[in-house]
């Protein structure tokens, strides 16, 4: 009898992990680290662009002297963009996330006044090294792109299992601690074109 009790409760077990693994219990947490592996991502490629910042500056500094306030404007954008510290926490909380945002949206905005007046400067251009460095700057520009997109299409599946049945159940219970995560939105005058000046 000691037998069939065992094989019983095996068997209660066995439903039990089955039931619970089909309801979607592990969604939110599978969601919720593939959101947050996509916020990895995003602050690598941010990272990336910081830290080509301040080479594209050595390298315009000796051939445009006469330009130093754009090339201060630049500077001072990447430490503002950098010096935040910014984690996992960022994406659930509303104002973190908008400095976040803010304080990229001023490194790129500094980085559109740079190259624009590089523009005034052909022989620069020229230069292999700035022409090398130019380049990367703009790959990692795509990357962000990508990065942020991806971001989005996870949060907005995270965001969106918290709401929905039968996950919002495992939502308000057992994963009560995991919160909505903000959404990368275009930046305020992002319609606009940028002003060319030479």
């Amino acid at each position: 009898m000691a037998l069939n009790t065992r094989f019983a409760a095996l068997a209660l077990i066995g439903v039990a992990a089955t039931s619970v693994s089909g309801c979607g219990y592990n969604t939110i947490p599978t969601q919720e680290e593939a959101a947050k592996a996509a916020w990895a991502e995003v602050q690598t490629q941010y990272q990336r662009r910081a830290d080509l910042v301040p080479n594209l500056v050595a390298t315009v500094k000796g051939a445009a002297a006469q330009e130093k306030g754009v090339l201060t404007a630049v500077t001072e954008a990447r430490a503002s963009a950098t010096q935040p510290k910014f984690d996992a926490s960022t994406i659930t909380d509303p104002q973190k996330f908008q400095e976040f945002q803010a304080a990229q949206a001023q490194l790129s905005t500094a980085l559109i006044n740079f190259r624009q007046t590089v523009e005034a400067y052909p022989e620069l251009r020229s230069l292999e090294g700035y022409a090398a460095l130019q380049s990367q700057l703009e790959g990692t520009e795509n990357r962000i792109a990508i990065a942020r997109r991806d971001y989005n299409a996870a949060v907005q599946t995270f965001n969106t299992t918290l709401r929905t049945f039968p996950s919002v159940v495992w939502a308000k219970t057992a994963f009560s601690s995991s919160q909505p995560m903000q959404l990368f939105q275009a930046t305020a005058g992002s319609e606009k074109p940028p002003e060319v000046k030479f």
